[in-house]
């Protein structure tokens, strides 16, 4: 059975979380499609800059395209695009407003006890 390095890798980053499932081309098709819908519309983008660094701001998705999306900031006017795997990862958290608040696009994963 052959494995890519990315599968490989998002096993190894969901296991220490404690749950095994392989991501699969549907779960990526599934955030494309969802995306692709919410473009124009405000979300909040939470993720990392490295070591010890979080980061959460607001933004506008401004782009779709096969392999990634654009996401433009309003607080520093600049673009940043992002690729639909970060989020299946969990490397990049995207929250949607849905008109009364902000919603996870998917659910966090939660640790294992």
């Amino acid at each position: 059975m052959y494995f890519s390095l990315f599968t490989l890798r998002s096993s190894l980053l969901r296991s220490k979380f404690g749950v095994m499932d392989l991501i699969y081309k549907n779960d990526i098709s599934t955030i494309k499609t969802e995306i692709g819908e919410k473009v124009g519309q405000k979300i909040i983008v939470k993720g990392s800059l490295g070591r010890n660094k979080p980061f959460e701001e607001e933004a506008v998705i401004r782009e779709t395209y096969p392999n990634i999306f654009v996401v433009k900031y309003d607080e520093h006017d600049t673009n940043v695009s992002y690729r639909y795997t970060d989020i299946l990862t969990h490397d990049l958290e995207v929250s949607v407003f849905d008109g009364n608040g902000y919603c996870p696009l998917i659910p966090p994963l939660q640790k294992k006890a």
